[in-house]
């Protein structure tokens, strides 16, 4: 394994050698693709909200009217859609539009962003292989402020001819870069284990939140003396100030760890791992997404429990 998490000198020709592409604007793909932009990178977009990709290229960059055009254009493709799903029809397309494969050409590089199954990055890359396009398994983690200062983490593996075109890209974007081995599927493992610890992290602060409130605890007071002792954890740090603030306006949703934690339980279940506090924490998200709260922040799982009153949002 190697990290590394200081940021290169590379030369002007290091950067217009290759037209980099990303594929979704969202809360993470936005700040990454800032960081390609300030980096100099020749940057192309696209995003199914068109307007939204042509107001990001206002400061720089070109916004592409389709997956097709940009596949054509650039020699890496970096993919930060919401799941294996999407990312099948970006590389794949559908019935009404092409995938990537149809334009892409040989030796271009799919970096793969998203947290999805193990195995389902695996057949990515043998997939992409036998088109003889190259494949970084490259699943993220920080937030949306990290990936828009560039000081994000990624979780990467796969062959050598691969990082050797896509490093420069890689650090301009993170803060740190793990580079955990040479073939797809050790990175998307090492990201599964980091949500599981992320979901069951929330869910416990979530709890002890929710057992303050329901004891007549200060709200503030118990955050306080939490974040300054032994069980504190950067979870409940950040977490509970959403729930303090009553901000459930989504940075990460209650369905993304419904979604992830099915992945950690899947991932498990094929060898007969037991994973009991991850089943448990995947069962309070899926109560929370039915309860009506799946697409507010991840925080809102504390809405599931009976007889307390949560802070309100001040004035």
């Amino acid at each position: 394994m190697k990290a590394d998490s200081k940021r290169k000198k590379y030369t002007e020709r290091d950067q217009i050698m290759k037209k980099v592409g990303l594929i979704g604007l969202g809360a993470m793909g936005s700040g990454m693709a800032s960081s390609l932009r300030r980096a100099g990178f020749d940057l192309y977009v696209f995003d199914v909200r068109l307007d939204h990709a042509r107001r990001f290229c206002e400061a720089g960059g070109t916004a592409c009217e389709s997956i097709k055009e940009l596949g054509s254009i650039c020699d890496v493709v970096i993919s930060v859609v919401v799941n294996a799903a999407q990312t099948e029809e970006v590389l794949f397309g559908s019935s009404t539009s092409p995938g990537l494969v149809d334009s892409l050409k040989p030796q271009s590089v799919f970096v793969m962003c998203s947290t999805v199954d193990p195995n389902i990055s695996i057949s990515f890359e043998s997939r992409l292989a036998e088109k003889n396009i190259l494949y970084v398994d490259a699943p993220i983690s920080g937030g949306a402020a990290k990936a828009a200062s560039g000081e994000m983490t990624m979780m990467t593996s796969a062959c050598a001819a691969a990082y050797e075109l896509v490093n420069p890209i890689l650090d301009a974007m993170s803060g740190t870069v793990y580079r955990l081995g040479d073939k797809a599927g050790i990175g998307s493992k090492v990201k599964v284990i980091n949500q599981l610890l992320a979901g069951v992290h929330i869910a416990a602060a979530a709890e002890a939140m929710a057992l303050g409130l329901r004891e007549g605890v200060d709200a503030n007071a118990l955050y306080e003396v939490i974040t300054h002792s032994a069980g504190n954890s950067w979870m409940f740090e950040n977490r509970m100030a959403h729930v303090l603030a009553a901000n459930y306006e989504p940075l990460s949703a209650v369905d993304i760890f419904v979604k992830d934690l099915g992945i950690v339980l899947d991932m498990a279940r094929a060898s007969k791992f037991p994973l009991p506090l991850s089943s448990t924490a995947h069962q309070m998200f899926m109560q929370a997404s039915t309860a009506g709260f799946a697409k507010e922040d991840d925080s809102a799982v504390i809405k599931i429990f009976p007889g307390i009153e949560l802070p309100k949002a001040s004035k």
